[in-house]
């Protein structure tokens, strides 16, 4: 257990849309510390977006990581030596974290046969998103309705 909180790191926002998330997707798709590549990357995912919609790409954006969002999780909890699945409500620092995290990582899983770069897979998760649909909103909508399974266990929360 911790002694003390971790303190809250101040994000920069980026240089383009002068937004935090937009930094934080940039830094969570880097790899081997290559943050220009990153941003070349997804600056091209939302230069698409702009193009299909026709409208301004950071409010589609934000649209869609509010769309994978998750409101609730299980965590596991020991009791009396069984593993309980226990519900409990996600913290908004979290929600942004999973949210992106699932975004990049659907993003990476689609088909290399349809998409070319990895900014069109990108850009083509966040339309997907937008929409409701795509691996991300899935796996939003399978942590929900396994919180909804294990409802029971609620009162185990701590």
């Amino acid at each position: 257990m911790r002694s003390k909180k971790a303190p809250q790191r101040i994000i920069i926002a980026d240089p383009v849309y002068h937004h935090p998330l937009v930094t934080k997707i940039i830094t969570r798709v880097m790899h081997s510390g290559k943050k220009t590549v990153a941003a070349k990357q997804v600056y091209r995912a939302l230069e698409l977006v702009k193009s299909q919609t026709g409208a301004d790409p950071l409010p589609q954006l934000l649209t869609a990581v509010e769309n994978i969002r998750p409101q609730m999780e299980v965590r596991a909890r020991r009791i009396g030596g069984a593993a309980y699945q226990v519900p409990s409500p996600v913290r908004g620092v979290r929600q942004d974290s999973l949210a992106i995290r699932w975004l990049i990582t659907a993003a990476q899983l689609r088909s290399s046969s349809q998409y070319h770069t990895f900014a069109q897979k990108l850009a083509a998760e966040v339309m997907d998103a937008i929409s409701g649909a795509g691996g991300a909103v899935k796996k939003k909508l399978d942590m929900h309705r396994m919180a909804e399974a294990n409802k029971a266990f609620a009162h185990f929360r701590w």
